[in-house]
């Protein structure tokens, strides 16, 4: 496999990853009383309309009781709402950073790939993919949060090694991709 296509099936698990991790974002929405977003019909490895706004409004304002639907009854529900609501947080985190990483990919890195082939690490993608495939069928739990948490490990894992590969590019062609791929892992860092 060449270095084009490592760095196309790449995107593409990518894109399949982001697909569940919305799926999922969505869902999980539903259950706590969220209005559903409309960006969920954007095309894949795109972000939709109004994410960066559902990210500052919709993430942090959950209370106590907004949960909405039945639970079995929680031994403490402070406890347990503050932990759907840090979960929620972190998804919704991992699901923006991920649609913000395929545009820089799609848009900057791409056109950079094909002048200048540099490493890309498609292991690291498939796993992130799979993360996110286990996540869908486990819904809930300590075994979801610890493959969130995996997810968001490995997110940042692809986005550290993009920013090494880059940075292998002649100056004068790397900045850009620097500075965009910077933001992404930044963003995905201010939890």
């Amino acid at each position: 496999m060449n270095s084009a296509t490592h760095f196309q099936a790449s995107i593409s698990h990518q894109i399949m990853a982001l697909q569940i991790l919305r799926l999922l974002k969505q869902q999980r929405d539903r259950e706590d009383g969220q209005p559903s977003p409309q960006h969920m019909a954007a095309a894949p490895g795109q972000p939709g309309p109004g994410e960066d706004r559902e990210k500052a409004e919709g993430s942090a304002e959950a209370k106590p009781g907004d949960e909405g639907g039945a639970e079995s009854a929680p031994r403490n529900p402070g406890q347990c709402s503050l932990a759907r609501v840090a979960v929620r947080i972190v998804l919704a985190r991992v699901v923006e950073s991920t649609s913000q990483l395929l545009q820089v990919e799609q848009t900057i890195l791409n056109n950079l790939h094909q002048e200048l082939s540099f490493p890309i690490y498609l292991k690291d993608s498939i796993e992130f993919r799979n993360i996110c495939s286990r996540m869908a069928r486990q819904q809930e739990g300590q075994s979801f949060d610890q493959d969130l948490n995996a997810a968001y490990q490995c997110l940042k894992t692809i986005i550290k090694k993009l920013i090494r590969s880059v940075l292998s590019l002649p100056a004068d062609v790397r900045a850009l991709a620097c500075v965009a791929l910077r933001q992404v892992l930044q963003n995905l860092l201010d939890l």
